[in-house]
């Protein structure tokens, strides 16, 4: 699931975030969108790793915590 972020530096892929949002983006939301894209590369090099939770047990954690 490589992609051309994880080429790139983070301060290159921050940037290249930065640069794609409006000129009127507020320093909150150019926080929040940098916080998000940071979130997601984690999330893929998660899944390269095989560092996951298969969907079955996800749901049996759900169900577990969701009746206490």
């Amino acid at each position: 699931m490589k992609d051309n972020m994880s080429i790139m530096t983070m301060k290159e892929a921050a940037l290249k975030t930065i640069e794609e949002m409006p000129e009127t983006a507020s320093w909150e939301e150019i926080e929040e969108k940098v916080r998000f894209v940071a979130a997601l590369e984690k999330g893929l090099e998660q899944v390269d790793k095989g560092q996951v939770i298969p969907h079955e047990q996800v749901k049996k954690n759900l169900e577990s915590w969701l009746t206490k």
